[in-house]
């Protein structure tokens, strides 16, 4: 199947895919339809899928996407597995997913394709801007079902920090001609490498959920552990974790393929040349643009350079890591990007972290980028996922300069520093923290290991202490560990219920640059996304420009 990659000209003004569900397709799709790139965030989407559905999907907008999907059987068996009519009843327990694994993870593979495609296709509806959609790397599992889900519903741009992205670009193309692909996964705490392999046209040749297949799922217990239905550990196949991921020539398939394993549906979206996306590598320094653009294999379209004030993960300084006395890690000259060496790679590049001002964005054009990516501007607009009563107290108290963002060395299970903005009833309060009971059901951020008896398991910093002790996890990991998983879905408004009211608190995360509120919020209000965007860009009135067209504007 051949590859038609995308082009037309460059955004100036790229909306940072935050957190899990901040950056959804409703605010995607608000920036997109002005000519900019919307991005939605690429994390978690399957656990967005299943519980939007179980709320009763208000809108109608995720049945309207998995009408779309061009298999339709398998949008009707999640479905027909997850929705609830009118929705669940307040205080009910939601429904727990299967969780990704490098052995019999197709049930969550599949869920996590349909949740990319979704996002993606509900973020291009309606409009002809550009989409993109932002992978962490160390999420490493969910890089390939995630992606080929995006690429189905025809994403634009995909941006992929935290870790060294140097398969993407081939991962990309790979997918989007349906090609089988292997990454490789290594085990924590081990030099043992494992392949994984992904095929695209298999999983759409499914027929089901497969719902006797057990409910590979950690069971609540931090991994492994034994619940109705759920098989604990994997047998003793073993493979490796999320850093090193390479894609490897396609390997033959481990048992023939028959008619009923490849059969897919014939579609639209199938009967025509899938789109390879522009990939754009999030990186900290251009040391790693250079060694990234180094090899035709590895180069990225363009780089976004990304500095420790942006919202989320953050690259750790340079050197020995050295905290100030608020417990905050110190950079230095070394942790400045010099831009002179960006301009000589010779491919595009946005700058990111405090970069939401209109005199930012021309002196980064002034200094040789396409233009600048900026995300807490737009997490604390009105088309963000941030639930509503949490977007309101963020706005009022940081216009009272009462808001502490605290680049947290600790927090993130995936050891990179994490922005985490302090508000009372969130993680960021001690008692708070301490309160919560511990528990790993999300997964997201856990890594393969080898057992003791040779099996393969999983372990999170932020799981249940003893679970991680009893699996060889170092103590040290689990000091000041914060479960994002949970925490992020909780802040968009879809976190756990869990007995006795103690429903899973939130965790905001923002950048340290909130100056932009004194224009776009002086007195606290709310603001939208085209406001954002006319006010960078000082394209007044785009809003009645893309009404009376019907169409994005042309980017500059």
């Amino acid at each position: 199947m051949p590859v038609v990659r995308v082009g037309g000209d460059l955004p100036e003004v790229i909306q940072g895919g935050m957190g899990v569900g901040v950056s959804g397709w409703r605010l995607a799709r608000a920036v997109s339809s002005v000519g900019q790139l919307g991005v939605v965030s690429g994390t978690a989407l399957d656990a967005l899928l299943t519980r939007r559905l179980q709320l009763g999907d208000p809108g109608g907008g995720v049945r309207r996407a998995l009408a779309a999907f061009p298999v339709p059987e398998l949008a009707t068996a999640v479905l027909d597995r997850f929705y609830v009519d009118g929705g669940v009843a307040a205080g009910e327990r939601l429904r727990a997913q299967p969780m990704l694994r490098v052995e019999r993870g197709e049930q969550a593979e599949l869920l996590t394709v349909l949740g990319n495609f979704v996002e993606v296709w509900l973020a291009k509806e309606g409009h002809a801007g550009p989409v993109g959609i932002n992978y962490l790397e160390k999420v490493q599992l969910g890089l390939a079902p995630g992606m080929f889900g995006a690429i189905l519903a025809g994403v634009d741009y995909v941006l992929v920090g935290a870790g060294v992205p140097g398969h993407v670009p081939e991962l990309a193309r790979r997918l989007a001609r349906m090609e089988p692909v292997t990454v490789r996964v290594r085990l924590d705490g081990s030099e043992e490498d494992y392949d994984h392999r992904f095929d695209p046209a298999a999983l759409l040749g499914r027929t089901g959920f497969g719902a006797g297949q057990g409910c590979q799922c950690s069971g609540g217990d931090g991994g492994g552990g034994k619940r109705a239905g759920c098989r604990g550990e994997a047998p003793a196949q073993g493979k490796r974790q999320v850093q090193d991921v390479r894609i490897e020539s396609p390997v033959p398939a481990a048992r023939p393929a028959t008619a009923a394993t490849t059969r897919v549906t014939p579609s639209p979206v199938l009967a025509r040349p899938l789109r390879r996306p522009n990939v754009l590598a999030i990186v900290s320094l251009p040391i790693l643009a250079s060694y990234l653009a180094r090899d035709e294999a590895t180069t990225p379209d363009g780089f976004v350079i990304e500095t420790h004030r942006a919202g989320g993960h953050s690259a750790p300084p340079r050197g020995a890591l050295k905290v100030d006395a608020r417990g905050e890690p110190v950079y230095g000259p070394r942790d400045h990007p010099d831009l002179a060496k960006m301009v000589g790679i010779g491919l595009p590049f946005w700058l990111a972290g405090g970069a939401a001002h209109p005199e930012r964005l021309a002196a980064a054009r002034a200094l040789g980028a396409a233009g600048v990516q900026v995300g807490s501007v737009f997490a604390l607009c009105e088309e963000s996922g941030l639930e509503p009563g949490l977007r309101k107290a963020l706005r009022t108290r940081a216009r009272a300069g009462a808001l502490r963002v605290r680049n947290d060395p600790l927090a993130s299970p995936t050891g990179f520093p994490f922005k985490v903005a302090e508000m009372a009833g969130t993680l960021s309060d001690p008692a708070v923290r301490t309160a919560r009971r511990r528990v790993c059901d999300l997964g997201y951020l856990r890594v393969p290991y080898r057992t003791a008896a040779g099996a393969i398991g999983y372990r999170c910093p932020a799981e249940p202490e003893g679970a991680y002790l009893r699996k060889g996890g170092p103590a040290a990991d689990t000091e000041g560990r914060l479960c994002l998983c949970n925490g992020l879905l909780a802040t968009v408004g879809l976190g756990q219920r869990h007995p006795l009211g103690r429903d899973e608190p939130p965790v905001i995360t923002l950048g340290q640059d909130l100056e932009f509120l004194a224009d776009l919020s002086p007195d606290g209000g709310p603001y939208r996304a085209v406001e954002v965007v006319e006010w960078l860009t000082g394209n007044r009135g785009i809003e009645a420009t893309h009404r009376a067209t019907g169409q994005g504007l042309r980017r500059r």
